[in-house]
């Protein structure tokens, strides 16, 4: 296993306070090396995105202009 498959197999996951409303269920956790992991918290077991920090940011951007 990799580091990064075993930061995410042991990742400290916070679920959105907008989970459970509807689609909108995501779940995140911060990584090493400033990373950040994004899943879904209905699917723990399925994928995660990992982002950088740069991207992190566009991502939080984008979801504050929707």
């Amino acid at each position: 296993m990799t580091n990064l498959h075993h930061e995410l197999a042991h990742a400290r996951w916070r679920t959105s306070s907008h989970s459970g409303s509807g689609d909108q269920c995501v779940e995140v956790a911060p990584l090493a090396r400033d990373l950040c992991a994004v899943r879904d918290s209905k699917d723990p077991a399925g994928p995660a995105l990992v982002l950088t920090p740069d991207a992190w940011r566009a991502f939080l951007g984008s979801l504050r202009e929707s």
